[in-house]
């Protein structure tokens, strides 16, 4: 117990124990432990009848030897009531506060500090007023209710805070024992001498006690609700489960055991099984009725569904693989050759990563079904995507799983419906990729077609890798030019020329008219027969093009027609001839050789070669002089290339008139126009340059062109024949239109010497050229054509021109 102690007693001089985070009010008991050697000196030399102490906080409770300026000024007296020594040499004292003092001198330092005192007295107010009564009781009553709704507050609290008649001793004692201040706030009430500003200070502190108890018990209070609700669920599951298992019905718990054993046998990669694992552990802990139950499950479905380790029996036979290449293709020797050369090595290595193969080619000549017949000759399965029209990103790498109906990209798609991890994958119209807002899906593409790094492909939606190494990839596409640069090096191009009219026949026989008649009923040889005559009437009549589509198309036709002459009663076999053939497909379309003959009659007609990526065709460009304003007109629908073409034409002839004898005063008296027929298809490129100026020169000389003649190459200003693109296409269509020699530049020669054999060429002949002199002394008649009566003098006017194959 405390000695007897006046109240009134004031302190004048005491030790000070310094204190870490702690504050004691008066007539509050507080226990400390004292570790100091100051401290500890300062407790050991206190006399039995005289413990009295400052005990003072510090301001910073990491100073382990604190000075003067690093404790507070206001403190408490206090009276120790108890030592106790701990085995840790330090020392367990209950102190009991008795009064606010001030320091205000240190006397001495060592061997702890000593200073004079000032006793501090509360400021009352200077009388009874009912607002400070109200503030007492508020305080009291928010005090006693935060005792109620506090679980670390002792209930007898609210007792004894109700026998206290001392507004001051209130004030310190709900500030001693509410353990929410902090003790920064805790020594400003110490400090604060006014009792009204203390007691409001303390009130708004318990009001907000208040608010944070109150939502503490609401939190409490739904918690608990929900806990009864998941126990209540729990309780009624497990009676469901007796249930199903008496019923001999599967439950949950089988399901996730049947999804772990998938995950276990299918041959995931570690970081697939760790996902996989970690999402079957969330799956296992969720309610069936949760918004993620079935997304997680058509996750794990997804990841268990892969074929993560299988692949196809790798049976490599090149004998084999051959025979089916040349049963199901004619021709396409170089394609073949790679093909094989791949097999080979796949013979020998089979672990050989699965290279990226690029067809490139007119529509028609068979890119999509010759990787069919790898997948076949290599015994893999066959997927095919189509690549043309796609605007979306996610169509390839698919989307996250935070979407809606969020599903992986088509290649992980096609593995899946492949069930293997190494197919055939056929990537259509790779060149017709679109891009837009919803990102660039080539640009997807650059790690999937890329050996050395789709071996780690990563979906969006799977979120984890996927070997793709093993897939033979095998892109089709009509042309480059759309193509990525960056993409089309990760390629290996194979391109795909057209047919020649004997190899067409050839395929028609082999492959389309068996087909055809198959599709429709009609037994081929019984009911119908082909010619070989009759097909290559249709295919230079009909169907001038690069592949055969077309040409399947018509034999579609004439197959139908006999289908339904049978059908009406007539079983008689129909031999295909130009007559029904005529009968069944209507007029011609193309003329043939009749229209190259008849077009280059009259001068100032030239025949060009023009590439498109349907194959090569021919181009008629017709020139005329009128007596005018010495103009130059331009039509056509030509493109800006071609038109300079033209320009640079009509600048080499007037520069060398003389040499063809033209007066140089020729182009200030007259327009020369230059039209290129079958207006209303565009058309560009600088190959016609020396078809141009040899249509002007003709027109100006009235020297026509031989007949049957084509040529291509690009003019430049001083006269040179520059090498051009796509010869094997053109030199085709010039033989398909009926033309026996053909002038290409002569830096073309390899080309052509390497794309076209002999037997493609038959009786055309090809000659070499290096300037527009040799151009136009190889295409011109030697004597001009007399000039009609009726025609003014270097005048020429032709009829209109039929319209000619688009370029």
């Amino acid at each position: 117990m405390a000695p007897s102690f006046d109240k009134t007693t004031d302190f004048t001089e005491l030790p000070i124990l310094p204190v870490r985070e702690t504050v004691l009010f008066p007539n509050a008991i507080l226990p400390l432990t004292v570790g100091r050697e100051s401290s500890l000196k300062l407790v050991g030399e206190l006399k039995e009848d005289e413990k009295f102490i400052g005990v003072v906080a510090q301001r910073d409770p990491r100073v382990d030897n604190p000075q003067p300026v690093d404790l507070f000024q206001i403190g408490t007296a206090a009276y120790v009531h108890k030592i106790i020594k701990l085995p840790s040499q330090n020392l367990f004292i209950f102190v009991e506060g008795l009064k606010r003092i001030a320091v205000e001198e240190v006397i001495s330092m060592e061997p702890y500090i000593r200073a004079r005192v000032k006793t501090l007295e509360d400021i009352l107010p200077t009388e009874d007023t009912p607002g400070f009564d109200a503030l007492v009781r508020s305080v009291t009553s928010l005090f006693q209710q935060v005792v109620q709704l506090s679980p670390s507050l002792s209930d007898d609290l609210q007792t004894v805070v109700l026998n206290i008649e001392d507004p001051s001793r209130l004030a310190d004692f709900i500030a001693a024992n509410l353990p929410s201040i902090s003790n920064s706030e805790k020594q400003e009430l110490l400090e604060s001498m006014n009792l009204t500003a203390r007691l409001d200070r303390l009130n708004r502190h318990l009001a907000r006690e208040m608010e944070v108890q109150q939502l503490r018990s609401k939190i409490q209070s739904d918690v608990q609700d929900q806990v009864t609700a998941s126990q209540r669920e729990f309780y009624l599951r497990e009676q469901m489960k007796a249930i199903q298992k008496e019923l001999g019905e599967s439950d949950e718990q089988h399901e996730i055991e049947e999804l772990r054993q998938k995950i276990e046998a299918v041959g995931m990669s570690d970081e697939a099984k760790k996902e996989a694992l970690r999402e079957l552990g969330r799956l296992s802990k969720m309610s069936p009725a949760a918004a993620d139950y079935h997304v997680i499950r058509t996750y794990l479905d997804w990841l268990v569904a892969l074929p993560w380790s299988k692949v196809s029996e790798l049976k490599v036979n090149i004998r084999k693989a051959k025979e089916i290449l040349d049963q199901d293709h004619y021709d396409l020797h170089k394609i073949k050759d790679r093909i094989l050369d791949y097999l080979a090595v796949l013979q020998l290595k089979p672990q050989l990563k699965g290279p990226i193969l690029c067809f490139v080619g007119p529509p028609g000549v068979g890119k999509t079904s010759l990787a069919k017949s790898i997948a076949k000759s290599l015994d893999r399965r066959f997927v095919r995507m189509s690549l043309g029209g796609i605007h979306d990103e996610a169509e390839i790498r698919g989307h996250r799983r935070t979407y809606i109906g969020a599903l992986p990209g088509q290649i992980i798609q096609g593995i899946r419906r492949a069930e293997a991890r190494d197919p055939v994958f056929v990537l259509d119209e790779v060149d017709k990729i679109g891009r837009d807002f919803r990102g660039d899906p080539s640009s997807a593409l650059l790690e999937v077609l890329d050996p050395e790094q789709n071996a780690t492909f990563r979906d969006n939606y799977l979120d984890v890798q996927f070997d793709l190494s093993k897939v033979l990839f095998i892109c089709t596409a009509n042309v480059l030019d759309t193509i990525p640069p960056a993409l089309i090096d990760r390629m290996e191009v194979l391109e795909l020329q057209g047919y020649t009219e004997e190899e067409k026949i050839e395929i028609a026989v082999r492959h389309l008219i068996p087909k055809q008649t198959e599709e429709h009923g009609v037994r081929l040889d019984e009911q119908i027969e082909f010619p070989r005559p009759a097909l290559a009437y249709v295919i230079s009549h009909y169907t001038r093009e690069a592949g055969v589509r077309n040409l399947e198309r018509e034999i579609a036709t004439l197959c139908r027609k006999q289908a339904r002459r049978i059908a009406d009663g007539n079983d008689q076999k129909t031999v295909v001839t130009e007559e029904n053939i005529q009968e069944s497909l209507g007029v011609p379309r193309f003329r043939a050789e009749a229209e190259i003959v008849e077009r280059v009659r009259k001068p100032g007609v030239a025949i060009g070669l023009a590439w498109t990526p349907a194959g090569g065709d021919v181009l008629f460009v017709e020139a005329t002089a009128m007596k005018g304003g010495k103009s130059f007109t331009m039509t056509g629908h030509v493109g800006q290339v071609m038109q300079e073409s033209m320009q640079a034409a009509l600048a080499w002839v007037r520069g060398h008139a003389a040499a063809f004898g033209i007066d140089p005063e020729f182009f200030q008296t007259h327009d020369i126009h230059v039209h290129v027929p079958a207006g209303a298809i565009p058309k560009d490129g600088p190959s016609a340059g020396v078809t141009m100026a040899t249509a002007i020169v003709s027109a100006l000389t009235r020297r026509p062109m031989h007949e049957r003649m084509a040529m291509t190459g690009e003019i430049t200003l001083s006269g040179q024949v520059l090498p051009v693109g796509g010869i094997k296409e053109k030199v085709l269509a010039a033989k398909r239109a009926g033309v026996r020699e053909v002038l290409l530049p002569a830096e073309n020669e390899p080309n052509a010497k390497e794309d076209l054999t002999p037997d493609l060429l038959g009786d055309l002949r090809l000659h070499y050229v290096k300037t527009i002199e040799e151009v136009l002394d190889a295409a011109l008649e030697d004597e001009p054509v007399p000039q009609p009566a009726a025609e003014p003098a270097r005048e020429v006017e032709f009829a209109h021109p039929t319209p000619g194959p688009p370029n």
